[in-house]
């Protein structure tokens, strides 16, 4: 059959296309074209797999600033306690005593007998109020102090997930694959008709286009989608774990400590939503940069199938 016509046939003119050159070239065209996708799609399975490590480590960081915040409220809820209880003590010793005839001695040994009790019994007021305030200082600085990391954590990923996709590059590389390998189909359907090469070389052919076909069916979009998602999920955390950290702080001052209760449980209470939406985002990072990996993975197994052929 004459080549021209041939060539009509599968779509391309013989004279002047890119299988022109004979069957052996197109193979070569075909390394050139693929060579390399595999090493940048490895990379940034790699990057997708550190950024999934830290924003694990800005979940479990952020959880532990809520478990801390919840922890620190409970002792706060038992350090207000206090004067309500010992008021109560002291009222029930001046209907005793009357009001002008208050025994301090037997106030002193009903507050004492009382602290005993509670310690007897078990409860979180066997401690001292001052052992109490020392407790919710600590437990909000170990929020402060996670709820921080968290955020450090977000930073991190969001600039790992904003930069982990594939570039116009990489992208390019891929058409270009995709357009030597149809080339090569094209070029070996000639070859086989004609019976103008050698069985190795059509042989080889068969292998590189059957190896590397499927890269027409590969979809780039859900890597960078689910590099936006991470990249935005990080992103929110930032801002949550920015207010958090202020907010914590702002909570454990002495100023606040000595002021207002309400003002101190309602920063208390934002600083622990804030934990919470930092620990959430990270979770949310996580998930979209596990499945990214799963999205970079199907591309890894062409590539790495298509270069093994072409070796």
């Amino acid at each position: 059959m004459h080549k021209y016509v041939l060539s009509l046939l599968i779509g391309g003119v013989i004279t002047n296309g890119a299988f022109a050159t004979g069957l052996y070239e197109n193979i070569l065209n075909v390394q050139n074209a693929c060579s390399g996708i595999s090493e940048s799609m490895h990379d940034l399975k790699v990057k997708a797999g550190i950024g999934t490590a830290v924003s694990a480590v800005g979940a479990v960081s952020g959880g532990v600033a809520l478990g801390a915040g919840i922890a620190k409220q409970k002792t706060d809820d038992e350090i207000n306690k206090f004067p309500d209880e010992i008021y109560a003590l002291a009222r029930k010793r001046v209907q005793q005593d009357g009001i002008n005839s208050v025994d301090a001695t037997k106030l002193k040994s009903d507050i004492d007998a009382y602290i005993a009790t509670k310690q007897s019994s078990g409860t979180n007021n066997a401690k001292t109020l001052d052992q109490l305030t020392d407790e919710s200082r600590r437990q909000g600085n170990l929020r402060t102090g996670f709820v921080g990391a968290a955020t450090a954590t977000n930073i991190a990923s969001t600039a790992l997930a904003a930069t982990n996709k594939v570039g116009d590059d990489l992208e390019k590389n891929i058409g270009d694959c995709i357009t030597a390998v149809q080339d090569l189909a094209k070029a070996k359907f000639i070859a086989t008709v004609e019976q103008n090469e050698e069985p190795a070389v059509l042989s080889r052919a068969e292998t590189i286009v059957t190896a590397c076909r499927d890269y027409e069916f590969v979809d780039l979009k859900p890597i960078n989608n689910r590099a936006i998602g991470g990249a935005v999920a990080s992103g929110i955390g930032i801002g949550t774990g920015v207010v958090g950290t202020i907010t914590s702080a702002l909570a454990n001052t002495d100023k606040t400590r000595s002021g207002n209760a309400d003002a101190e449980k309602n920063l208390n209470t934002t600083a622990n939503v804030m934990s919470g939406a930092t620990a959430a985002a990270g979770a949310t990072a996580v998930i979209f940069n596990a499945t990214q990996i799963a999205a970079i993975k199907k591309v890894v197994a062409v590539a790495d199938m298509c270069e093994e052929a072409l070796k």
